[in-house]
Order: structure tokens, then C-alpha cells, then sequence
């Protein structure tokens, strides 16, 4: 759960607004969410099929196991089982030293062996959390609220059903390639209190996830899918209500949405006297309601069994520790760093530590820098640079601009060659070609004004074409200088020192004064 700051002007949730619109008592929200992702391996969970499916065409990347053919026998993925240790070590789980897999029965059609390989009683993490931060718009935090992690499983993904309609009516393709992919379910702790908290919190697992390179956490591509639990009971029952499940969201704002509008349906029939029926519902995204699918199944309707055709996980105290050295810095631990090592704003240590690439794309500019060198490298990657990037939809690491020469770039403000704006102005061609910074400057003579006389001629133009900017400031009107700021540094093609600019000014206009 995340503790919502209600001054921060973050609107109360839908449940609550409801109960108090209809006069109904308070009622209080559980949700727990099971987050699906596809891991990035190179090949499929049981079998050597390539698992990179993304622009495939239908039934192209199977073989007899992923098939489900008889008498096939399935092999583990070793680089899957490590992924899901990593992200279990990084969540903050117990790495049990046996683990095995399970058969998960259902007849679903688009379930080829009419079961799943999957983990049930014994899986490979249990018992971890996650800390979901809630941060205002400066990146400083408001709270820190701990939603536990139930367990994180591995299993295989299911065929992709394809609903069509031709001339004699609906029909369904099935495409094969998606079967037998490796897929990890993280199961949270029903500790979240309302939509809102629903999606920081999934917005934070994405970005860990991503982090890891674990997964790409691409809702859109289906790499990642989140089925949600929701109950509803009156303030002051221990108990939790009787849980709904919703599926078949496919953004964090349907999740949202979803989850909201099941928070009123089911805080109205409870606030009638009604009773909540435990059921799965599924989202439809164009009417924004929840309809009811089947009655929700328990564990025994899976008829779960010990998998025959694969061996138990076994793992060492040492073997644990070799995963848990391979875990990166985490985001939060790198965010704090960077405050502290480069004296970062909070909000730029945010920004910098939205992806792993980014931040260690800084860390390579940063290193050597003052704190200041360091803030205005900062401030060039989170702003221009990121919006260079997008406008050619391009990521931080297909960039000409290298690190080194972002902070050469840097280096020559701090040693005074070239001003802030000369810098700022020459980003969109040293990302678009490569070249050194200090070369472009030398080359076309860029370098800051150093002629006294020159610098104070363009002052002295500026002060005699603007008299009411002059009156204003002898008036007291400290603002008046920006008036003459732009003439001036029109005049000395850019490359006047500000402070310098700045001083003159002042002198000149001061001599005025009293005069």
C-alpha cells in the first residue's frame, strides 16, 4: 500500500467518494495484483525455440514440446531460473534451497498439453516486499509504504487465440509461437488500499523489472499482464470481503480504471445489502465496466500434481549468494547516491535513475566533475539531451554523443571557454554528429568573449537604445537588466560571459546614478 498524501491535492478514492455520496458507512479496499512477465532469454522455457516471437509470423517458432506433442519431454531453462532469483533477490525474498515445478491443469483452449508447467506448493522466491514510494513533483518523498511480495514463480505462457470474423461468422486462430515462453508471476500481498496505490505500484515493478533486464515490461506487446484481486468490507471488519478477480487490463490506466469502477460496484451492493459473489470479471476497456467471465476457480479445481518429466531446484547457501552478487545497484540505492556523491536535486536524481541506461550514462559523464559540473550535466541529460531523444524516438545509448564528450561539453562552461547557452545551443549537433566539443568550438570561433573593449561597446549600445529600461532600474527596478541582456548577447554572437555582462552593467548604470 502507499500512504496517499491528501494535502498534496491527490483526490480521495472511488469507493470513498461513493460511500460518502450515497451516505452509505465507510468501507475500505484490499487489492492484491499478480503481475505476468515474459523473461528475456533467447530461447523458450522447455524446448529450443527461439523465444523472440515479437514480428514472427503465426506457428513459425514451435517444435513437438512446445506443441505438446506425445511423449515429448521438456528441459529447463537455466537463464530463466536465474532471472527469477535475481528479481526474488531484488524484492527482497527468501530463496528456498529445493524448489519444483508443478503440473496446473485446466482445458483451455489455447492450453496446447491441456496443462501448464508451473510452480504451486514449493515455488523459487517467497516472502519479500517491495517499498513503493509516493514522491511529490520535485521527486522528494511523501511516504514509503511496504507492499509484501507473496511469492515469485516461474512457469511457461500459454498459445495466443486470435477472434476473427469471416463470412459464415466468428472463428478463433491459434498461434502457437507464444507457448512455452518463459513467464514469471509475481504475487503480491493483498496490503493495497486503492487504485491509485495499484498503479505506483506497478509502475515501480515495471521500472525494477527493467532495471534487472529481466523483462520488458511492455504491456502493450503482452510481455507484461496483470490480473488484479479486489474486496470491499465496511470499516472496522477484520475479516477482508469476499475477493473478485478482474482481468484482461492492458494498460495501468485500464488497470486503474478497472479497479475503480469495481470498488463502486461492489461498495453499492454491499451499501443495498447485498452480497458480493466470488468471481472473475473481466475489463472492457470501450464500455469501462467489469462483466462477470466464470465463477473463480481455487487451487484444488487445477488438480495440481508434481511435475514427472522434470527434476527438483536445488540450491546452495553459496550458490544463493553467487545470484545475489549479481544483482546490480537498485534504483532507490542509486538515486540516494547520486544525491549525496554529485548533489543532485532529488528530481534529477529521479529522472537520471527512470532507467538503468540513463543512469549509468551519466555516471560515466559525471565522474571527475565538481558538484556543479556534475548538476549541469545532469541537467543536460534530463532535459535536452532526453528531449532530443525523443524526437527521433531513439535511446540514450544509439546517441553520437559520447559520455566523454558530454563532459568535455560540460568542462569548457565550467573552465569558462564557452557560456551555458553556447553549450546548450550546441547539443543538437554534437548528438547528430559525433564530433568533439572542444573541435566544433575552435573551429567556429565559439569560445567566450574575452575582447574588454568589444564587450564594452555592446554594453554601452545596449544602455543608449533602452531609456525607460534605464529609468526603471535607477528607479529600483532590479528586473530591468534582463532588457539589456539580449541586445547585448545578440550583439556579441552569443558569446559574452553573463556575469561579466552582468557586472558592467551594473557599474555602467550605477556611474549613471550618480552622475
Amino acid at each position: 500500500m502507499v500512504s496517499i498524501n491528501r494535502a498534496a491535492g491527490v483526490p480521495e478514492t472511488t469507493a470513498e467518494a461513493s460511500s460518502n455520496r450515497m451516505g452509505m458507512p465507510d468501507y475500505l479496499t484490499t487489492i492484491g495484483l499478480e503481475v505476468h512477465a515474459q523473461l528475456l532469454t533467447d530461447s523458450k522455457m522447455f524446448c529450443g525455440c527461439s523465444a523472440s516471437i515479437a514480428y514472427a509470423p503465426p506457428n513459425t517458432h514451435v517444435c513437438p514440446i512446445c506443441m505438446g506433442m506425445p511423449g515429448t519431454l521438456p528441459a529447463i531453462n537455466a537463464e530463466a531460473v536465474r532471472k527469477i532469483v535475481l528479481t526474488g533477490l531484488a524484492l527482497h525474498c527468501r530463496i528456498p534451497h529445493f524448489s519444483k515445478f508443478d503440473r496446473k491443469n485446466y482445458p483451455y483452449p489455447d492450453l496446447v498439453k491441456g496443462y501448464q508447467i508451473s510452480q504451486y506448493d514449493l515455488p523459487l522466491c517467497v516472502d519479500g516486499f517491495l517499498d513503493v514510494e509516493t514522491l511529490d513533483e520535485r521527486g522528494n518523498s511523501l511516504s514509503v509504504t511496504r507492499v509484501g511480495i507473496n511469492r515469485v514463480h516461474l512457469e511457461e505462457d500459454t498459445a495466443r487465440l486470435l477472434h476473427r470474423t469471416g463470412p459464415d461468422g466468428p472463428y478463433t486462430l491459434m498461434d502457437v509461437n507464444r507457448s512455452g515462453l518463459p513467464l514469471m508471476e509475481i504475487v503480491s500481498a493483498p496490503d493495497i488500499e486503492s487504485p491509485e496505490e495499484a498503479q505506483l505500484y506497478l509502475t515501480q515493478m515495471r521500472h525494477l523489472l527493467r532495471w534487472l533486464g529481466v523483462s520488458t515490461g511492455n504491456m502493450e506487446e503482452g510481455a507484461l499482464r496483470v490480473d488484479a484481486n479486489v474486496s470491499v468490507r465496511p470499516k472496522g471488519q477484520t475479516a477482508l470481503g469476499t475477493k473478485v478477480e478482474v482481468k484482461n487490463m492492458n494498460s495501468f490506466k485500464a488497470v486503474r480504471a478497472a479497479l475503480q469502477y469495481e470498488v463502486e460496484r461492489q461498495t453499492a451492493i454491499l451499501g443495498n445489502g447485498g452480497r458480493i459473489a466470488q468471481e472473475t470479471r473481466g475489463w472492457v476497456e470501450d464500455r469501462g465496466v467489469t462483466v462477470s467471465q466464470r465463477s473463480k476457480e481455487e487451487a484444488h479445481d487445477y488438480r495440481y500434481f508434481p511435475e514427472p518429466d522434470l527434476p527438483p531446484l536445488t540450491f546452495t547457501s553459496a550458490e544463493i549468494e553467487q545470484f545475489r552478487s549479481q544483482l546490480p545497484e537498485l534504483p532507490e540505492a542509486r538515486r540516494e547516491r547520486f544525491i549525496q556523491q554529485f548533489g543532485l536535486s532529488p528530481y534529477d536524481a529521479g529522472q537520471l535513475t527512470a532507467s538503468r541506461e540513463t543512469s549509468e550514462y551519466f555516471e560515466q559523464v559525471a565522474q571527475g566533475l565538481s558538484h556543479d559540473g556534475a548538476r549541469l550535466a545532469a541537467a543536460f541529460v534530463v532535459n535536452d539531451l532526453a528531449n532530443l531523444l525523443s524526437e527521433g524516438s531513439a535511446d540514450i545509448g544509439e546517441s553520437k554523443l559520447t559520455p566523454a564528450h558530454l563532459r568535455e561539453l560540460v568542462e569548457l562552461v565550467e573552465g569558462g571557454t564557452i557560456n551555458r547557452n553556447i553549450a546548450k545551443g550546441l547539443l543538437p549537433e554534437l548528438a547528430g554528429t559525433g564530433q568533439a566539443p572542444a573541435l566544433v568550438v575552435a573551429t567556429r570561433g565559439l569560445a567566450t568573449m574575452r575582447d574588454d573593449a568589444a564587450l564594452e561597446k555592446a554594453v554601452d549600445e545596449a544602455i543608449s537604445a533602452n531609456a525607460k529600461a534605464v529609468d526603471d532600474y535607477l528607479g529600483g527596478k532590479e528586473s530591468a537588466l534582463a532588457a539589456f541582456i539580449g541586445p547585448i548577447m545578440k550583439a556579441t554572437r552569443g558569446q559574452a560571459d553573463a556575469n561579466a555582462v552582468r557586472e558592467l552593467l551594473k557599474r555602467k548604470l550605477e556611474a549613471k546614478r550618480n552622475t
